[in-house]
């Protein structure tokens, strides 16, 4: 069974970075389109960020020019350097398939962008 574990939010002032990592167990990735969600309080959960086996990457436009996603194949990790926070870009943070179908969640990580 696959496993996610995202680890690396926290608390940060407007304007601040922050680098989100995802690890997967339980399969090897590397053919798969992976993606990073988020979900605030009240909303529902959004693609902020994806990318391709081949690395091809798509942005939210929320997002576009302050977030990068990436990812290690060899460590079977998918990360995403979020830049210039701000208070909006507060949430819960997941990462997952972003094809037609999805691994189970893991607990995601929580991103607090402070004013």
């Amino acid at each position: 069974q696959v496993q996610l574990v995202e680890s690396g939010g926290g608390l940060v002032e407007t304007g601040g970075s922050l680098r989100l990592s995802c690890t997967a167990s339980g399969i090897i990735f590397s053919f798969n389109t992976l993606g990073w969600y988020r979900q605030a309080p009240g909303k529902q959960r959004e693609l902020v960020a994806r990318i391709t086996s081949g690395g091809m990457t798509t942005y939210a436009d929320a997002v576009k020019g302050r977030f990068t996603i990436s990812r290690d194949n060899a460590k079977n990790t998918v990360y995403l350097q979020m830049n210039s926070l701000k208070p909006e870009d507060s949430a819960v943070y997941y990462c997952n398939r972003a094809d037609d179908r999805r691994w189970i969640w893991g607990q995601g990580t929580q991103v607090t962008v402070s004013s």
